[in-house]
């Protein structure tokens, strides 16, 4: 079973930036497709981005294009989730999630498309 461990969560001013990691505990991970999702106080929880196991191929949501980048060090066991320009909309926990083998979505957007899930860490952003 794959352990997922996030980090770099915080408090930051609308309009910063902060780089969130999530370390997988086996090496088999580096196979697996890995996701961000976020779920905000009173709210579902909603695919941030994903990206495929080689890195090559990434998809965000609407609401996150052009301000967050995903990427991934297989060496490393570590995805990262680099956030620009946050905004107070953008505070939520955070979760990170080692993809199923197959993407029914193609994109990787959908939580039952991932077997394993960190615990999360949070993301404040203040006005």
């Amino acid at each position: 079973q794959v352990q997922l461990v996030e980090s770099g969560g915080g408090l930051v001013q609308a309009g910063g930036s902060l780089r969130l990691s999530c370390l997988a505990s086996e090496r088999t991970w580096s196979t697996q497709a890995m996701g961000w999702f976020r779920q905000a106080p009173g709210k579902e929880r909603e695919f941030v981005a994903a990206i495929s196991w080689s890195g090559g191929s990434t998809s965000y949501a609407d609401s996150v294009k052009g301000r967050f980048t995903i990427s991934r060090d297989n060496a490393k066991n570590t995805v990262y989730l680099q956030m620009n320009n946050l905004k107070p909309e953008d505070t939520a926990v955070y979760y990170c999630a080692a993809g199923r083998p197959i993407s029914y979505s193609g994109t990787y957007s959908r939580e039952y498309e991932y077997q394993y899930w960190g615990q999360g860490t949070q993301v404040t952003v203040s006005s």
